[in-house]
């Protein structure tokens, strides 16, 4: 009697080890890389940030059959974590990254078709998903958009008896004003030229200038006469000493809490500065928003930025549709508004699906002007394969300049450095 229990002890044993390795084998475990956008992206993800829970908690208990394996990395190291990955053959299945030109060319990235629901790639802004696609493949979608535009401290332009500057030309008038009135107590410009946006810092000023990264035909246009002359003005504002003394080392975080202590006049940011603000206790400022000032005769611009999300091939998986069917429902889960709101709206980002604009904008009314700025606003062309190339060398040609080198030749380098002529 002994031995029939004992072998109905072991079947039952074996029964339920090889149901627990049927259930191990139906779980599908998704490497996931999401940028640190701010102090509430690690908690949003992982911590308590969700209605006191973490999206992967919350993604996990609505999809018993995915796992989440994800991990919050700084945009200072990402672009070094994701190379030794893919050097390591351990690329992520899912990627939240600004760049893709390079991994689409390499053949290291799913099409979008792969792996993304038709209802919601029908639901992202038409303009946004354009951003993504070489030739007729969409490679990436957009995880979310900011524009850039003026802020100014209006105490202190009321103060010193000016109005906000259109022109480059009115731009040195009040920053001189500005330094006679609080004998340079207070900067007039801030300019950030670092590692971290300097070539947001070329966009704003060659674009305003009629230039740009490319000319009309989307050719690489780095050394044209609107570009050089761009940069010479901005590097004009710095010597002239109408900026914050450092633009080669602080960024714009930096620059914001010179504005939100009163010690910057006028700042361009992004539409996440009134959140930034409110974090930092920076409650004392009386600030509004202009457009950025252009050259004289020239349109004035907005930087549009937008990062994405993508997914990377993994061939040796078994099961090629069960992996495009995980990576999608991980998608549909992020960007259901019940979730995407909150994503959204904690960092002040603007969203890049429709069916979160009115939950926003409900929430927020000023969303709806940054909206409207975002339409008329050019993005870099991340499109080109080179443009990683691109956005180091601008950004070393702008730093190289601010320590007396000349523009000319220095964008003349860029130039034959991407193009090889």
């Amino acid at each position: 009697m002994k031995k029939l229990v004992s072998l109905f002890l072991c079947l039952a044993l074996l029964l339920s080890c090889a149901a627990f390795a049927s259930a191990e084998e139906d779980v599908i475990t998704l490497d996931v890389i999401i940028c640190q956008y701010g102090p509430n992206t690690q908690d949003w993800f992982l911590g308590t940030g969700m209605d006191g829970s973490s999206f992967v908690e919350k993604f996990e208990a609505a999809n018993p059959g995915i796992k989440l394996n994800l991990e919050v990395v700084s945009w200072n190291d990402v672009y070094t974590v994701v190379s030794t990955r893919i050097s390591d053959h351990n690329a992520p299945d899912i990627l939240n990254i600004d760049v893709f030109a390079d991994y689409a060319n390499e053949g290291l990235l799913l099409p979008v078709s792969d792996w993304c629901p038709e209802d919601l790639y029908a639901d992202f802004f038409p303009s946004f998903i354009e951003q993504s696609r070489i030739g007729d493949t969409v490679w990436a979608v957009p995880d979310l958009a900011s524009a850039r535009a003026l802020y100014y401290n209006v105490d202190i332009l009321n103060e010193v008896g000016v109005e906000v500057p259109t022109t480059w030309a009115e731009l040195e008038d009040v920053a001189q004003q500005i330094i006679d009135f609080y004998d340079g107590e207070i900067y007039p410009w801030g300019l950030d030229m670092t590692t971290d946006e300097g070539q947001a810092a070329f966009a704003y000023y060659t674009w305003g200038n009629g230039g740009g990264f490319v000319d009309a035909e989307g050719n690489w246009a780095l050394n044209s006469d609107e570009n050089v002359e761009a940069i010479e003005f901005a590097i004009g504002l710095v010597n002239k000493g109408y900026t914050n003394p450092s633009p080669a080392t602080q960024t714009r975080y930096d620059l914001q809490d010179m504005f939100g202590a009163g010690k910057l006049a006028m700042v361009i940011g992004p539409n996440s500065i009134p959140s930034y603000m409110a974090q930092k206790g920076y409650t004392g400022i009386n600030y509004a928003t202009a457009g950025i000032p252009a050259n004289a005769g020239k349109t004035s611009s907005s930087v549009g930025v937008m990062d994405r999300v993508m997914a990377f091939r993994d061939d040796s998986y078994p099961d090629q549709a069960k992996r495009n069917e995980a990576i999608g429902k991980f998608a549909k889960f992020f960007y259901d508004p019940a979730n995407y709101v909150g994503w959204v709206s904690m960092e002040d980002f603007l969203p890049a699906v429709n069916s979160a604009v009115a939950e926003l904008v409900a929430q927020n009314p000023s969303f709806e002007a940054w909206l409207n700025v975002l339409d008329s606003a050019q993005f870099y062309p991340t499109t080109k394969a080179e443009w990683a190339d691109v956005k180091i060398g601008s950004i070393n040609a702008e730093q190289q300049a601010l320590i007396g080198g000349n523009v000319r030749e220095l964008l003349d380098a860029l130039q034959a450095q991407i193009t090889g002529k």
